[in-house]
């Protein structure tokens, strides 16, 4: 007898590390698959928004229809989870946003784009997360990373970056957003984490 098999899960193509995060969801359990147009959306449990360029990824968004769409999903639950622009693009309002740059909006925080500095200041830092099965430092790869300035009452707040003390993990109900990226790293922490919060809205 085959095991049941996983919920679907969805990378939104639009730009971004998708076969990192596909293979990363396919080891957390998940049935993973790359979707761009509104009508490949009904079909997922949960849905996952890969690092870029967060101004690319809105015009994207626009050109492909898929920002009303999206945002509509999410306001009435679909799990998703945000790395890096991913953050950006669940975060209610901007700090140094673009003139006119929206996003999909959810997550009741304030985010501020690029703020630890440009692609030549990237970096990696092992943080601990809380809401993982142990205490284990995570390695996470920063890149043209945003932080998170402010944050609801609704809001957790998983993980602090320990050189600056800035939150680069949060989690809203079924929504999470973290301003690394999990999936250039062997450790699957993260989406197995998200992987289950699917589960439990199934």
């Amino acid at each position: 007898m085959q095991p049941p098999a996983g919920p679907v899960v969805g990378v939104l193509a639009l730009q971004g590390d998708v076969p990192e995060h596909l293979r990363a969801l396919e080891a957390a359990g998940a049935q993973a698959t790359s979707v761009r147009r509104p009508e490949e959306f009904g079909r997922l449990d949960g849905l996952v928004i890969p690092g870029g360029e967060s101004t690319t990824l809105w015009r994207l968004s626009v050109a492909f229809d898929v920002l009303e769409p999206l945002r509509k999903l999410i306001a009435s639950g679909l799990p998703v989870f945000g790395s890096c622009a991913g953050m950006i693009m669940l975060a209610d309002r901007l700090t140094d946003g673009v003139a006119g740059q929206q996003t999909y909006g959810g997550i009741d925080m304030t985010v501020r784009r690029n703020a630890f500095g440009r692609q030549v200041d990237s970096f990696e830092r092992d943080i601990v997360l809380a809401g993982l099965n142990d205490n284990d430092p995570l390695r996470a790869v920063f890149i043209r990373a945003p932080w998170v300035e402010q944050t609801g009452p609704g809001v957790s707040i998983l993980g602090t970056e320990q050189g600056t003390g800035r939150i680069v993990a949060v989690r809203q109900g079924q929504l999470l957003a973290t301003a690394f990226h999990p999936e250039l790293t062997p450790d699957r922490r993260i989406h197995q984490l998200f992987v289950e919060i699917v589960k439990d809205n199934t």
